[in-house]
Parts: structure tokens; C-alpha cells; sequence
């Protein structure tokens, strides 16, 4: 397993829950990472919204490409995922600037495909919105130009929503013959395209039972495509680490009791612009990404083991999330990592 954790840029994962403690600022996020770098985490990921789904759309967030550069010049070793959605970037301009990042970071640099679901976000930043297919299509292009630009002297490419001639990019990217591409969908297209053109899935939050047939799913999907397996598969995971179970449910129990809040605005867009597999309540709502689903609250020994369960069906990155993050991500590196460690090895002695 390897462990990864969402970037702090909107304030906190909580939209019942005002003040969380984890500022969204650049000084705050480089505090995270850099710690996050000596605790043991491996990856993290930078969400791309141009407004804040988690405190509300007037609240403050962080630019996710600008922070990803800067990020990739103050740290050594940490993966650094940037979330990208084709309806607001020029691929071949997009091309030029991960290869560039993925320079500053020495290889480290990779992207997560978000084809977009904020109607209202795409009005206020013009984006060019359309239905679910089309969306999936334009993102299916936007491949199509990242990979060739990334691997070819003189690229060209004549599409439905992009036209590039003879575009060169020097230098190419450190990885090859790209930086890793993770992607998430659930609607069938969705899935079609990801299974064809990325490297990896990423997936909400779900039980270890919906998370395994995910897993599955996809790798069936890839083998009946002849390509090879998907580099990686992970999920989001909201963390709730306490002492004994007991305060583990009283947090719980806290963060989700739904208050009305301009945290919500973004609800009705996801639920009605995605074509999501499961229904999304107001509690799996409360916190951002299902990321309740996985369960992963109560004590560290119950956290490690319920871990343990979700690496048994193929699952092998987790994406974190916690409030306030700082502390609770110290805590987790020292109190659960090394006992998944342990437990693992109890497993296979047995």
C-alpha cells in the first residue's frame, strides 16, 4: 500500500464544519508536504476547481498548477499529482507545462483526468460545458495530444475539439514515455475511455465489497484491450483516528451533522452531471469525496486492519483525507502505517 493524502487547498474537507484549522494557503500546504515527505507518504494529490466545493464559492482556494510547481521546487521525493480537466486547457500548452514541472520535479510529476462535472464553475470561468459523452470525447482527444506531444519530434492532430500542426515540444517529459496518467469514472464511457487510454484508476470512496468489484472490473476491461495492466489503483479515503472507537464515532458524529451552507452548492451538479454508480446521501455529501465510505474511522489497530482489506482486493494508493490535516496525518504515519506493516507480516507467516 502505498499512502497519499489531498492537497489542503480549499480550507478543510468538511462542509459542516467552519473553521478547520488548515488555512488554504501555500505556506500551509508546503508545511504539509515537506512533513508529509519524512512521515512516509508517497503521492499527493492537487485537486483543479477554480472554486471552492468544500467552503463555499466565495471562500478562499489554491490554483492547482501554480501550487504544483511551486511544490515541485521545495521537495525531494514526494509524488506530485495535478488534477487537470480538459474544458479549461489547451492540451498542447498543457503538455508543454507538465513536461517542464515534471523537469523541476526530477520525474516526480503526474496528472489525474478530471472531464468535469461544476456547471455553474464552467459559466463563471468559460468553460465549455456539454453533455456527459462530449465531455468524455473532448477528454479522449486531450490524450490523444498529451501523448503526442510528449512523444513525437513533430506532432499533428486534426479532432472534433482540437487542432495542432507540426507542434514541437523540447524537452520532453523525464518519464517515459509519459508522466502517469490517473483517471476516475464511473459511467461506462467513462470507464471505456480510461481502460484505453490511462495508466491508472482512481476511485471515491467505497466499501472494500464495492472497491473490489471496481478493481475487477477494470482489469477486465484492460486485459480485453490487450494493454498492460494498470500501473496502480486507489481511493479516496476520509481518516478518523482516535484513541478508542468511542471517540472515533463522537467525531463522526460531529463533522456530519449537515448544516445549510454555500458548502452544498456544488451538489446538485454532481449528482445530476455525472453518471455516478451509487447514490449520494447528504452525509456521504458532508464530507468531500464519499470519503466516508471506506470506513476507516476507530481506533489504529481497526484502521490498519480494515486497510489490510482493501489491499486483499488489489487496492494499492490511498488518497486521505483528515481535519485538522497536519495533526492528523502525523498521526496516522505513526500510529496505523507501521502496524499495517506488522499485521501484514503477521498474515503472511500464517
Amino acid at each position: 500500500m502505498r499512502y497519499g493524502f489531498w492537497l489542503p487547498i480549499f480550507g478543510g474537507w468538511l462542509r459542516n464544519v467552519e473553521d478547520e484549522q488548515m488555512p488554504p494557503t501555500f505556506d500551509y500546504a508546503k508545511k504539509v508536504i515537506q512533513a508529509a515527505e519524512q512521515w512516509g507518504y508517497d503521492t499527493t494529490l492537487i485537486a483543479e476547481l477554480y472554486l471552492n466545493d468544500i467552503k463555499g464559492t466565495r471562500a478562499d482556494s489554491l490554483e492547482a498548477w501554480s501550487t504544483a510547481a511551486a511544490l515541485a521546487a521545495v521537495t525531494e521525493k514526494i509524488e506530485i499529482m495535478a488534477a487537470v480537466r480538459p474544458i479549461y486547457h489547451n492540451p498542447a500548452v498543457t503538455a508543454k507545462m507538465a513536461a517542464n514541472i515534471d523537469h523541476i520535479s526530477n520525474g516526480r510529476f503526474t496528472l489525474n483526468i478530471v472531464s468535469g462535472w461544476w456547471q455553474e464553475e464552467a459559466i463563471q470561468y468559460n468553460g465549455e460545458f456539454t453533455a456527459h459523452e462530449d465531455r468524455y470525447n473532448r477528454t479522449g482527444e486531450f490524450l490523444d495530444v498529451l501523448k503526442g506531444m510528449w512523444t513525437e519530434e513533430s506532432f499533428s492532430y486534426d479532432g472534433k475539439f482540437y487542432h495542432v500542426q507540426n507542434a514541437q515540444l523540447s524537452p520532453k517529459p523525464v518519464q517515459k514515455p509519459n508522466p502517469i496518467l490517473y483517471a476516475g469514472g464511473e459511467s461506462n464511457h467513462g470507464k471505456a475511455l480510461i481502460s484505453e487510454n490511462c495508466d491508472a484508476y482512481v476511485m471515491h470512496g467505497g466499501t472494500v465489497e464495492e472497491i473490489g468489484e471496481k478493481i475487477n472490473d477494470m482489469k477486465s476491461r484492460r486485459d480485453k484491450l490487450g494493454r498492460e495492466p494498470f500501473k496502480s489503483f486507489g481511493m479516496a479515503a476520509y481518516v478518523i483516528c482516535r484513541d478508542t472507537e468511542e471517540e472515533a464515532l463522537a467525531e463522526l458524529e460531529r463533522i456530519t451533522d449537515v448544516k445549510e451552507s454555500d458548502g452544498y452548492a456544488g451538489m446538485k451538479d454532481f449528482t445530476t452531471k455525472s453518471e455516478l454508480e451509487k447514490k449520494i446521501s447528504l452525509q456521504d455529501y458532508s464530507v468531500s469525496n464519499r470519503g466516508l465510505r471506506p470506513n476507516l474511522i476507530g481506533t489504529p489497530d481497526q484502521i490498519a486492519k480494515r486497510i489490510l482489506e482493501y489491499e486483499e482486493q488489489g487496492l494499492d494508493l490511498l488518497l486521505l483525507q483528515c481535519s485538522p490535516q497536519y495533526e492528523e496525518m502525523e498521526r496516522f504515519s505513526k500510529q496505523v502505517m507501521p502496524l499495517v506493516e506488522k499485521y501484514r507480516k503477521q498474515y503472511q507467516q500464517n
